[in-house]
């Protein structure tokens, strides 16, 4: 994974609420019972969804490094985790972070202009993270579809095996060249020096801007993985809790991975000129557009994260019918 997450997002969350429809029988005809609010299906337990043996099944040659007690310790903790974003202007940002275990709140980021007047003539954008949406947001069709499409992009990120086995998934925990610091200028997020950013843990988080934004986001607090980026080469709880934030989280002018798969995200104008629709390929899209798409049918790397989402499908036994699967025709982000 090669984005760059250097400011928040503009995406806001929304949440679905059904109406059900009153109805009379006999009478009068034009008399309509109340609508009321249909409950919301019960969020499912990670564990319901995945039981081990699946896990090792989807992973057979993973590092050992990566279990299934780390994933689910990873989602149970990142899932009491909400955060508030708010943007002002152009790039002026403030992120409340809300422990749902406490109930405690803290505002872990502040942009140095969010008092400014021209800041704050500006309208806000707000809209919230909740960790806790992680594939237990829906239907058990609609998370495992969500896990699947999750699953194949760590896969695809750590493999080293053969082609089209879909057996060799989890098996980097950083990349194989570490020698390049993957080090960008970034006021709110500056790297430390001597330390490095390059791809680490399942979904291998880049950059310094990434590592800081995951850092306020898992841990409140940005210094713990800019001074210690090795902690998520070293710690599979933290590796995996950068997977599903990276997974979870809006980037600048791109929706999160989550709100694609779950139905919520819908393209704007912009989106349906540049050929963006939504399906396992605008998932793509996000993770590594820039490499991967507008470059036709033949891409291999967007292949084979196709190829794996196909895989783990048939294994978590859901299917993806009317998978719009590829981003071979659909513009990247330049922004």
């Amino acid at each position: 994974m090669k984005s760059i997450i250097l400011s928040s997002k503009l995406l806001c969350l929304s949440f679905v609420i059904l109406l059900s429809t009153g109805f009379s029988c006999g009478g009068n005809s034009n008399t309509k019972a109340p609508a009321q609010k249909t409950a919301a299906p019960p969020k499912v337990s990670m564990t319901s969804l995945l039981s081990e043996k699946q896990f090792n099944d989807l992973f057979p040659q993973r590092d050992k490094f990566y279990t299934y007690a780390a994933f689910i310790k990873a989602a149970d903790e990142l899932g009491m985790i909400r955060v508030k974003v708010t943007r002002r202007a152009t790039s002026v940002y403030q992120l409340v972070r809300t422990d749902k275990k406490t109930g405690k709140s803290a505002v872990v980021r502040q942009d140095a202009d969010w008092n400014e007047e021209w800041a704050k003539a500006k309208p806000d954008s707000t809209y919230t993270i909740d960790y806790g949406n992680f594939c237990t947001e829906y239907s058990t069709d609609v998370n495992k579809k969500e896990l699947a499409a999750f699953f194949a992009h760590i896969a695809h990120e750590t493999r080293h095996g053969v082609n089209a086995t879909y057996t060799d998934g989890l098996m980097f925990i950083h990349e194989s060249n570490t020698s390049l610091p993957y080090v960008a200028e970034n006021d709110e997020y500056p790297p430390v020096t001597g330390k490095k950013y390059y791809g680490r843990g399942p979904m291998q988080l880049s950059y310094n801007g990434n590592y800081g934004y995951a850092s306020d986001c898992i841990l409140g607090d940005d210094k713990i993985l800019l001074q210690n980026p090795e902690m998520v080469e070293t710690d599979p709880v933290i590796a995996f809790k950068t997977a599903i934030y990276f997974w979870m989280t809006p980037q600048t002018h791109k929706p999160s991975a989550h709100d694609v798969m779950t139905g919520k995200w819908q393209p704007n104008a912009e989106d349906k000129a540049e050929g963006r629709t939504p399906g396992f390929g605008m998932t793509i899209n996000i993770v590594n557009g820039e490499v991967e798409c507008n470059k036709g049918e033949n891409m291999y790397n967007m292949n084979d994260r196709i190829g794996f989402y196909q895989f783990f499908l048939k294994k978590l036994g859901v299917s993806d019918a009317n998978c719009a699967c590829s981003c071979g025709k659909m513009k990247p982000y330049h922004y």
